[in-house]
C-alpha cells in the first residue's frame, strides 16, 4: 500500500493481519510510550501525522451529523485511541478518565475547529504500518509546502488498528480534497497532493468558529418520533459539551447519543408530546449565547416518524445573551466531496480542482430583490463539475429571511441553504441560522453543481 494511501482502508487490509499484530506489538521499540492527553483542549499546537479519507460514513459521520449538512466540506478525524503499540478494539464510549481515551475524547471534540498547519515531508517509507516506525528509511525535511495553512473542522473519528489512529496521539485524518485547498501567501499551494503529501506531520490548534455568525442549526435524526427523539445541534460558535432538556417542569441533563458527539437523545417538555426546549453549553462549560433556550416541535414533514438522516427544524429562542464571539479571522475554505470512495487501497488522484477566484456579480436585480443581491463565485471546476458559492448580502434595510434563484443550474447538493426547484430553475432559501441579516450584512451557501459554472442573472428576494 503506497504512502498516499487511504486511512479508511486499513481497517480492510489489516483485518487478515491481527493474529499477528500482538506479536509484532510486543517487539515495538520505535514508537513513542503512551502519555497523559488533555483531551478538551491542548494548551498549545501540537505535531502529528497527518492521512486523507474520502467521505464521511452514511448516512452519519462519527459526530452524528450527514457530510452534505456539516458547515464545510474541510473536516478532519481525531483518534478515538491513545495506544501506543496496541491495536485491540475497545468499547466505546470510554469511561472519562480511561487513559486510553484520545483526542477525540469520546466525541467531546466534535463541531470544534481547529487551525492546521503544513510540517515536514517524509523522504522514506511513512505507511502507518502497525508495529513500525514512522518515515523509516528516511528522514523529514522542510520544503515550500511548509506554513501552508488551513482551518477545518472535527466531524469524524479514527479507531482503525493501524499505527497513525494508534501511536500517533495527534494524528488527524484530513478530507482528501481539502489538501490542495491549504493557502500559503494568500492563494491555495494547488499541488500538495499527490506528488508532494507522504503523509505529512502536520501543527495544529483549537480554535473559536472562524466568521462566527447566526446561530446554533438543530436537526432531529433518522427514526425520531414522539416517543423516542435524538437531535443533531451543528453550527456551533466553540464546539459542544453538553446539552440540557426541559421536560416535566425541570431542566434535565441530555444524554450523548453513544459517542457521537453533536447527537443528543431529547425528552419533549410533556411526556408524550412532540414539543422541545433546549440549552446548550460549549467546550468550557458555559451556556451558549449565555444559557439561550431553544424551543421546536417534530415537525409535521416527518410524518409521525423522521425518514430522513436529518430533519432541520426551525426554532424560536428565549432568555440568554445577544452578542455572538468575536470572529476568529482567515475563514474555511470548502471543497468538492468524492461521491464515490476508491475501490481498493491505492486510490486514484482526484484532479487539482481549478481555481477561479474572481468574483462574478448578480447583475441587474428583478422586481423584488432589491433588500437583498446576490454574487456568485465559482470556487473551484473539473470535467463536468464544479463547486460554486453565493453570498448574499442585504441592502439598505435589515432582512429575516432571503432566497436566491439560479437560473440554468443543477445541483447535486448543497450546505448553508436549502434548495427546492429543479430543472432549469433552482430556488435556495436561507438556513433556519442565516436567514437574518443587518443592513449591509452578508452570509454565503455553497453547492456542488453539474456542467459549467453559470454566469446567468441570480436574483435575490427577502
Amino acid at each position: 500500500m503506497s504512502a498516499q494511501g487511504n486511512v479508511r482502508s486499513w481497517s480492510r487490509v489489516l483485518a487478515v493481519l491481527l493474529a499477528g499484530v500482538a506479536l509484532v506489538a510486543a517487539l515495538v521499540v520505535t514508537q513513542a510510550p503512551a502519555h497523559a492527553l488533555t483531551p478538551s483542549g491542548e494548551p498549545a499546537p501540537v505535531t502529528g501525522s497527518a492521512t486523507w479519507f474520502d467521505n464521511l460514513g452514511a448516512p452519519y459521520g462519527g459526530c452524528g451529523l450527514p457530510q452534505d449538512q456539516l458547515e464545510t466540506q474541510s473536516w478532519i478525524a481525531l483518534n478515538v485511541f491513545n495506544t501506543p503499540g496496541d491495536y485491540a478494539m475497545y468499547s466505546r464510549p470510554m469511561a472519562a478518565d480511561d487513559p486510553k481515551v484520545g483526542m477525540w475524547d469520546n466525541g467531546h471534540n466534535c463541531g470544534r475547529w481547529v487551525r492546521v498547519s503544513i510540517a515536514d515531508y517524509c523522504t522514506g517509507v511513512n505507511d502507518g504500518a502497525a508495529g513500525q516506525a514512522f518515515c523509516r528509511n528516511g528522514q523529514w525535511v522542510k520544503d515550500k509546502y511548509n506554513g501552508a495553512t488551513l482551518d477545518m473542522l472535527v466531524a469524524d473519528s479514527c479507531g482503525d488498528p493501524n499505527a497513525w489512529c494508534r501511536d500517533d496521539p495527534y494524528h488527524i485524518d484530513l478530507a482528501h480534497q481539502a489538501i490542495n485547498l491549504f493557502e500559503k501567501d494568500g492563494a491555495p499551494v494547488g499541488d500538495l497532493e499527490p506528488a508532494h503529501w507522504g503523509n505529512r506531520k502536520v501543527t495544529w490548534e483549537f480554535i473559536e468558529a472562524p466568521n462566527y455568525s447566526g446561530d446554533i442549526q438543530i436537526g432531529f435524526i433518522q427514526g425520531s418520533e414522539k416517543w423516542w427523539a435524538g437531535v443533531t445541534i451543528n453550527h456551533l460558535p466553540n464546539g459542544i459539551h453538553g446539552v440540557e432538556h426541559f421536560t416535566d417542569g425541570a431542566w434535565a441533563t441530555t444524554p450523548m447519543n453513544t459517542d457521537m458527539g453533536q447527537s443528543y437523545l431529547v425528552k419533549p417538555t410533556t411526556a408524550g408530546g412532540t414539543d422541545y426546549r433546549i440549552r446548550v453549553k460549549d467546550v468550557t462549560g458555559a451556556y451558549v449565547f449565555g444559557g439561550r433556550e431553544y424551543s421546536f416541535s417534530l415537525p409535521s414533514s416527518c410524518g409521525g416518524k423522521c425518514s430522513a438522516p436529518r430533519t432541520v427544524v426551525t426554532y424560536t429562542t428565549a432568555g440568554g445573551g445577544t452578542s455572538t464571539p468575536t470572529p476568529t479571522p482567515t475563514p474555511s475554505p470548502t471543497v468538492t466531496p468524492t461521491t464515490t470512495p476508491p475501490p481498493n487501497p491505492t486510490p486514484t488522484p482526484t484532479p487539482t480542482p481549478t481555481p477561479t477566484p474572481t468574483a462574478t456579480p448578480s447583475p441587474t436585480p428583478t422586481a423584488g430583490s432589491s433588500a437583498c443581491t446576490a454574487t456568485f463565485r465559482a470556487v473551484s471546476a473539473w470535467s463536468g463539475g464544479y463547486q460554486g458559492e453565493v453570498t448574499v448580502t442585504a441592502g439598505a434595510s435589515a432582512v429575516t429571511s432571503w432566497k436566491v434563484t439560479l437560473p440554468g443550474a443543477s445541483l447535486t447538493s448543497i450546505w448553508n441553504g436549502v434548495s427546492t426547484g429543479s430543472g432549469s430553475t433552482v430556488t435556495v432559501r436561507n438556513a433556519p441560522y442565516n436567514g437574518s441579516l443587518a443592513a449591509g450584512g452578508s452570509t454565503s451557501f455553497g453547492f456542488l453543481g453539474t456542467g459549467s459554472p453559470s454566469t446567468s442573472s441570480l436574483t435575490c428576494a427577502s
